[in-house]
């Protein structure tokens, strides 16, 4: 299965070319899931469309999570909820795009076209699987759940109840699915797509989208020129708008390695016709995301170095923190906590720097946890 995740800067007519994307591929025969919560500009014949409903969603969680709690809210004196008493809270519709996401994966098609919010909130949406798991490991650690046959004696000993079997069993079931998700934004065939229109705030969110998705770990297959204007004009007014977008077309072009162009229907694109005229396709598969690679320089400087690709990382907006196995990286806007890979867990940061957006991070090995002889 093959991924494309299509996002933007807002209002660049992302959920157009989303829906371009997935008719565009139908028509080729291909099997195509497109996932969105946004109302499509055609019926999209041939084509799954699979409709995002957060409020629905965050009424089905949360009244399935009282049932399953409901002999602790029982012992505590809580009045349930009904479905009509609620209403969404705020990050409600990243986790209705989350468990949609993974249910439209389970069914296998041959291209999952994904209809992203903006790209500010999409990465920070793609990454909270990742980030979910890793404070349900520290709140409730999986190697706890082996002592649950204790659970009663380690109470009476500790004079305090301990986390009843549900609150694991929930934890589990998080879990599994947020691995799910976090399998299909990982997996080797899922790409980003970047919509917008070519203008200077347009260009600046565009760098700012490939770092995050750099910090993330993920691969960046296109960046889409949407609404061109006509190269030649005699209006004198168009003429200028039609130079501005050149312009940036143009800085574009040199930063990004695939640039795709789509015109301007002159109008908002109504019905299939018009979604064809608009169609990129997917295109070949995009390259993989660059590997954070391990350079082996004990036998020249007696060090490893960790590479990490970050385009368009500026040394002011960068910050490294080493935390046990973990390093806590901040790169402008964006934060990732990464686990370290063994052989780095047995050394010590001795030094980093950014060159031509390659972040090097020096470690020496620590000669108490570095076995003898290497």
């Amino acid at each position: 299965m093959r991924t494309v995740l299509v996002t933007g800067p807002g209002g660049a007519g992302r959920t157009t070319i989303a829906a371009a994307t997935a008719l565009a591929e139908a028509r080729r025969g291909t099997r195509v899931t497109l996932l969105t919560s946004d109302r499509l500009p055609g019926e999209l014949d041939g084509v799954t469309v699979r409709r995002i409903d957060s409020a629905a969603h965050f009424r089905a969680e949360l009244l399935a999570f009282q049932d399953r709690a409901g002999a602790a809210l029982d012992l505590l004196g809580a009045s349930r909820v009904d479905a009509e008493e609620l209403t969404e809270l705020p990050g409600a519709e990243q986790l209705a795009l989350l468990s949609a996401l993974r249910e439209a994966a389970a069914d296998r098609p041959d291209l999952l076209v994904v209809d992203l919010p903006p790209a500010d909130r999409a990465l920070a949406t793609l990454a909270l699987p990742e980030q979910l798991r890793r404070y349900l490991r520290r709140l409730l650690p999986p190697e706890r759940q082996a002592a649950r046959s204790l659970r009663p004696v380690l109470a009476q000993l500790a004079g305090v109840p301990m986390p009843a079997q549900w609150l694991y069993e929930t934890a589990a079931r998080w879990d599994l699915e947020l691995a799910a998700v976090q399998a299909v934004v990982e997996d080797p065939g899922t790409t980003v797509r970047l919509v917008a229109d070519p203008g200077p705030a347009a260009a600046e969110a565009l760098r700012t989208a490939r770092l995050g998705v750099a910090v993330h770990g993920l691969a960046l297959d296109a960046v889409i020129a949407n609404r061109l204007l006509p190269a030649e004009t005699p209006d004198p007014w168009l003429a200028g708008l039609v130079a501005q977008q050149r312009k940036y077309l143009d800085e574009l072009a040199q930063e990004f390695p695939v640039l795709r162009e789509v015109a301007h229907l002159g109008r908002d694109p109504r019905g299939d016709d018009d979604l064809e005229r608009l169609a990129t396709g997917p295109g070949p598969a995009a390259a993989p995301a660059p590997r954070w690679e391990i350079e082996d320089r004990l036998a020249e400087d007696d060090v490893l170095v960790w590479s990490l690709p970050l385009p368009g990382a500026v040394k002011d907006g960068l910050a490294l923190v080493r935390r046990g196995d973990e390093l806590l990286l901040t790169v402008g806007p964006f934060r990732r906590i990464v686990p370290l890979p063994s052989a780095l867990r047995r050394c010590t940061v001795t030094g980093a720097g950014l060159n031509d957006g390659v972040l090097d991070v020096r470690f020496a090995p620590d000669p108490e946890l570095w076995p003898r002889g290497r």
